[in-house]
């Protein structure tokens, strides 16, 4: 599917399968040299249903382009209510909720592809930013509740991530699509971490379960909590 009838909103629409709200929960094959992404393993271990949402997943080519592509094509197959992207960010210690994605790739390392753009926008006649439409806020402090560390993250960095978020909303605002999205960041899970001193990770039970509160409480919060998020860096 050439990728440029994926952000213009006079493309047809392919009819739903199924009828009833559904979330659409995406994750990433494993990049970087990993064997594992816990953002795929978050979504395998997700139930069938949240609040009354019925679950699909997607897996994502760790691809520039290509995880646009599979993602609209997700969109356009499931007709969601909300759009939760995941994806790995190694290094962080807590699980970040993003607030914006900005409408440029700059890999420090290729992708799964051999690609690796740098100072190139992502839709050349796109915004320079999008903000989340999910209830950034209200998600994290679920995922507090359900004891796991998280926090707002400001930056989905300038890789395949922040490529995807962009792209995700681009296509719902060109479309006109009434789907709420958004993206979380993921540590490393805990069996990435064993040989790894002093590597921040979470177990993938944990992961699992604040993603589901998260998700649940994306669903029943129209209007998002006024909580401190900020951050000084």
């Amino acid at each position: 599917m050439p990728p440029e009838l994926l952000l213009r909103p006079d493309r047809k629409a392919a009819a739903p399968r199924m009828a009833g709200e559904v979330v659409l929960v995406t994750g990433f094959e494993p990049f970087g040299g990993e064997s594992m992404n816990p953002s795929w393993e978050v979504c395998r271990r997700l139930p069938r249903e949240i609040a009354g949402l019925r679950v699909e997943t997607c897996r994502v080519p760790c691809v520039f382009r290509r995880s646009i592509e599979a993602v609209c094509e997700a969109i356009e197959r499931t007709r969601p209510a909300l759009v939760v992207c995941l994806g790995l960010a190694p290094g962080r210690t807590h699980v970040g909720v993003e607030r914006v994605a900005i409408n440029v790739d700059d890999a420090r390392i290729a992708d799964n592809a051999g690609g690796r753009p740098i100072d190139e926008p992502i839709a050349a006649e796109g915004p320079p930013a999008y903000f989340a439409t999910l209830p950034v806020k209200a998600m994290v402090a679920a995922l507090r509740s359900a004891g796991v560390p998280a926090e707002v993250s400001n930056s989905a960095g300038t890789y395949v991530c922040n490529h995807l978020m962009y792209g995700a909303l681009h296509f719902l605002a060109a479309r006109r699509m009434p789907a709420r999205a958004g993206f979380i960041h993921l540590p490393f899970a805990a069996e990435q971490a064993l040989d790894r001193r002093d590597t921040p990770s979470l177990p993938l039970a944990t992961m699992a379960a604040g993603i589901e509160a998260a998700i649940a409480a994306a669903h029943r919060t129209a209007r998002d909590v006024k909580l401190a998020g900020g951050a000084l860096d």
